[in-house]
């Protein structure tokens, strides 16, 4: 049986995602979450097998959650699934150990076929994302200015452009103020912008991130 969790921050999403996988064979929806920080709690407490996990999630975010989950649990089996299929994205879950990735756009048959393969230790990616992977070993690197960020840079970014203050994002990654400031003004350099409003501009032009609506 494939003990799953759910994690994302839109209870719509969890609860539709969890009636449909529910009702699989083999399938037991046995915790969801709405944040990275309570996911890692979640998963000492039901030891789940599988995770689908939002990329985008206010607090510490579905990338430093995967992370923390796989140093818990390496055997945990982790699919990111966010509306972006453009690198830098995917690289970065991979990196981090995720085996899947998966767009919202998707249909509950793919999102069923990626829990099964990961499950068995199949990497499993849409084929949109399998291509646009491919395709960017071919654009020209600078394209994308965030393509440069590392991922602990692209995680303060976008926290920053939730509006997260420099304190909050200091608590949740475990960071000095100092070294957030460090990070922020790095960004700021090379990304080329002279503060958060730009840098938020900027996030937006190449669909790093959506309107927030």
């Amino acid at each position: 049986m494939i003990k799953l969790m759910l994690v994302d921050d839109h209870d719509l999403v969890r609860m539709g995602l969890g009636r449909l996988l529910a009702d699989q064979d083999g399938i037991d929806v046995i915790a969801e979450a709405e944040t990275g920080e309570e996911a890692l709690k979640k998963q000492r407490e039901f030891q789940p097998s599988v995770v689908l996990m939002d990329a985008n999630m206010p607090g510490i975010g579905g990338l430093e959650a995967t992370r923390r989950m796989l140093r818990f649990d390496p055997d945990v089996k982790i699919i990111a699934l966010t509306a972006h299929i453009s690198e830098p994205y995917p690289t970065q879950f991979l990196n981090a150990g995720a085996m899947g990735y998966l767009t919202k756009g998707g249909d509950i048959d793919e999102m069923i076929k990626a829990v099964r393969s990961v499950s068995r230790g199949k990497v499993y990616l849409a084929p949109e994302v399998a291509q646009e992977m491919a395709l960017s070993q071919f654009k020209q690197k600078d394209e994308n200015p965030f393509n440069q960020l590392s991922d602990r840079e692209m995680q303060v970014m976008l926290m920053i452009t939730r509006g997260e203050k420099v304190q909050e994002i200091s608590e949740k990654l475990h960071l000095s103020p100092k070294t957030v400031n460090s990070y922020r003004y790095r960004l700021f350099e090379k990304l080329d912008v002279d503060n958060d409003v730009c840098l938020t501009h900027l996030a937006l032009r190449y669909k790093i991130i959506e309107p927030q609506v």
